[in-house]
Order: C-alpha cells, then sequence, then structure tokens
C-alpha cells in the first residue's frame, strides 16, 4: 500500500485513493486484478535483482582498483 509520505507527496487523500481503485476495478474487472499484480510483484523483483547485480558489479570494480 501506499506509504503516507507518498501519499503527501501525490496529495492523494483517501477518496481520491478510493475513487483511483474503483476506476481500475471497473476497468481490469476483479479477475484481471489478481493477474496484474502478480505482474507488478515480478516486475519488482526483477529491478531489485538488477540493482542488486548492478552493485555487485560496482563493489567487484572498486575492490578490484583499490588492490592495485
Amino acid at each position: 500500500m501506499l506509504t503516507l509520505k507518498t501519499m503527501l507527496l501525490f496529495g492523494l487523500g483517501g477518496q481520491e485513493l478510493l475513487l483511483i481503485a474503483l476506476v481500475v476495478l471497473l476497468l481490469f474487472g476483479g479477475a484481471k486484478i489478481p493477474e496484474l499484480m502478480r505482474g507488478m510483484g515480478k516486475g519488482v523483483r526483477s529491478f531489485k535483482e538488477g540493482m542488486k547485480e548492478a552493485d555487485d558489479a560496482v563493489k567487484e570494480t572498486s575492490d578490484g582498483e583499490d588492490k592495485k
């Protein structure tokens, strides 16, 4: 769910979030939403793995330079 900081950033209150949720429900239907959320979860997981790999590559590069 959205954090308080994120809601303040976008200026969204409870009523606006409820309206957005209802519009999404109407557009995609109740059966399609779990599939969409599953896809988003896979995307976030893939992004985090990519960031970790990039961090590891930067650490390996900086470790190699420190030894020289």
